[in-house]
């Protein structure tokens, strides 16, 4: 039981970290965002590439933050019988959607975007927009990141739910 609570607290370790770190991106992003509009509304100087890099910064923040909503609780959740669940109720809902619903949709949206991700790097994929970033391969990296970032902390959950279950009662 032990190595299931030291790999759970990894997991968790390492998804915190990741979210800390995105939330420096949200601030990249809001302060990049500013920057083109003083530039375009007050200098008359418009840039294609900072336009697509709030992008990037945007898709990568909410795809990447996605494992970190699942770790504190702000991913969405139909509670309303969930909200009224003694713990190991919730422990066998969690577990069961994790197993379930959640991991395999994980896989599957990894083992799916392979292929697109990796035509993309074969042809080192460019922005069609002239001045653009010449690097849309690597924002499309992001979708089987999501993906194994989302399994590992959803892999984590249902742990922590099993853990709950096979706890002895008192």
């Amino acid at each position: 039981m032990s190595a299931l609570h030291d790999l759970v607290r990894y997991i968790d370790a390492f998804t915190d970290r990741l979210g800390r770190w995105l939330a420096w991106l949200s601030l990249a992003m809001a302060l990049l965002t500013a920057l083109v509009v003083v530039l375009r509304y007050g200098f008359n100087v418009g840039s294609i590439a900072a336009q697509e890099a709030v992008t990037y910064m945007h898709g990568s923040l909410f795809m990447l933050g996605a494992a970190y909503a699942l770790k504190s609780g702000a991913h969405v959740r139909v509670d309303i019988f969930y909200r009224n669940f003694g713990p190991r109720a919730r422990a066998w809902v969690n577990s069961l959607g994790g197993i379930v619903f959640l991991m395999p949709m994980c896989a599957f949206i990894f083992f799916s975007s392979l292929g697109y991700v990796a035509e993309s790097w074969s042809i080192r994929e460019t922005s069609p927009e002239p001045g653009g970033i010449p690097a849309v391969f690597l924002l499309k990296t992001v979708i089987p990141l999501m993906a194994a970032t989302l399994f590992l902390q959803g892999l984590a959950e249902t742990l922590r739910s099993a853990l709950i279950l096979v706890e002895e009662r008192p």
